[in-house]
């Protein structure tokens, strides 16, 4: 446990490295602050790959590409219910998962969410409203070096069938107490458990952190 909370320390020290390197390097005109900044983004990628699998370069590519002012990126998970049981689509590892993943620049959370249904599962949904928004370093491991905010959104299934598709193996509903192994990087029981409570109230009220 002590191992885990000095490393889980390093990867928060190099992710706030990270984000004041990259709002240098956007806001300031000095040469001089220019070269600072970019090498102090380089330090925080090396710290981050000394302390995972990664080689420097892979980490530079995930972790150094992105400019301008650092925001959250932002995730999907679109809760789906059928005879009181939950959605799950199977990821390509045997795991399971709320459809979902990254919102897309061109795409609301809203219209994410429809689309992830439709490419994981086959399904044509509505998106009826926000069960939840969280900081995924809150509930979900292990650590990312990027701040995300999860969006849990309770949908309604409109028609469709499974498709088979290069993000999912399979789909199928479940009751909360026959829930099978979960990519818990993604969705953890608790996140499960909570959409069930949503559904299971007749006025929700948006959860946030």
């Amino acid at each position: 446990m002590e191992r885990l909370e000095r490393n889980e320390m390093w990867l928060q020290w190099a992710v706030e490295l990270q984000s004041l390197a990259q709002a240098g390097l956007h806001y300031a005109e000095n040469p001089f602050d220019l070269e600072r900044y970019q090498r102090i983004r380089e330090i925080s990628a090396e710290m981050l790959a000394n302390q995972s699998e990664f080689p420097v370069e892979k980490v530079k590519e995930l972790f150094c590409s992105e400019t301008g002012y650092q925001t959250p990126k932002v995730d999907t998970r679109a809760a789906v219910f059928q005879d009181g049981k939950i959605l799950l689509v199977q990821e390509n590892d045997g795991r399971w998962s709320l459809p979902g993943g990254w919102v897309e620049v061109h795409k609301s959370v809203k219209e994410n969410a429809v689309k992830e249904v439709k490419e994981e599962a086959g399904l044509d949904v509505s998106a009826d409203f926000v069960i939840a928004i969280q900081d995924r370093d809150k509930h979900n491991l292990p650590p990312y070096a990027w701040k995300v905010c999860k969006t849990f959104i309770r949908c309604t299934v409109l028609g469709g069938s499974f498709q088979p598709n290069t993000e999912t193996k399979g789909s199928g509903y479940f009751a909360l107490e026959e829930l099978p192994e979960l990519a818990e990087e993604k969705n953890t029981k608790e996140q499960v458990a909570m959409c069930f409570a949503a559904e299971q109230v007749e006025h929700w009220e948006t959860w946030f952190d």
